[in-house]
């Protein structure tokens, strides 16, 4: 049996599918941006040795890195508006759920960062009369900074393909354009190949990006 490709009914309306790939791109660079910086925040306050400040903390990193994000946006979409007597817009419950996310893995890459600088510099700057802030400012961040880049790269990698699971609360992204679509032309394999295609074009520079920064962190 020979399969007659035709891309013809899937390509007809460029238009839609440039939509789909600014709201993709838009949902990626701003969950990425927020979780960064809950990271910070959150990865800093995990530095203290306050437990009521961090057992919070490290409660909700791991509900969010041990659940699945497809459960963590439905929650949001679904069981946050019954319990706080309010609907959420599918977009906000979204992006939410994805930032988030986000903030949870990279809590995590940015305290390891900081905790990876050997005890002795720490000596050494407390040594000199740094301030806490001096210590972190001058000798820790430059270094825990470098270290934490390509996890942080290779992490909003991951992020903008977890953008696909927007179909689920029909945020009109990739994904759920092509859902759209192949109902319309019952043509899921050339469809669903585009989709695949438009994802690779996206990420594979950045894969490539990701690669170059490890090698300049590893000499």
């Amino acid at each position: 049996m020979h399969y007659h490709w035709d891309l013809s009914m899937v390509l007809a309306d460029p238009s839609r599918w440039w939509s789909a790939v600014g709201v993709t791109l838009l949902y990626s660079l701003a969950t990425v941006a927020g979780g960064i910086v809950i990271g910070v925040v959150c990865g800093l306050a995990l530095l203290s040795r306050r437990r009521w400040l961090t057992l919070p903390l490290e409660a909700y990193v791991e509900v969010f890195r041990c659940t699945p994000l497809l459960v963590q946006i439905v929650w949001f979409y679904y069981a946050l508006p019954i319990l706080l007597n309010f609907s959420l817009p599918a977009w906000l419950a979204a992006g939410l759920g994805l930032t988030l996310y986000m903030g949870a893995f990279c809590t995590e890459i940015f305290r390891a960062g900081v905790i990876s600088i050997g005890r002795g510099q720490w000596q050494a700057g407390r040594a000199l009369g740094m301030t806490h802030i001096q210590l972190m400012r001058r000798i820790v961040l430059p270094q825990a900074v470098r270290r934490m880049v390509p996890p942080l790269v290779n992490q909003s990698i991951t992020q903008l393909k977890n953008t696909a699971l927007l179909y689920v609360v029909a945020v009109p992204d990739i994904m759920y354009t092509g859902s759209i679509v192949t109902a319309e032309t019952f043509r899921p394999l050339e469809v669903y190949t585009s989709v695949a295609a438009m994802y690779f074009i996206i990420l594979y520079p950045l894969t490539l990006f990701a690669k170059r920064l490890e090698v300049r962190v590893d000499q």
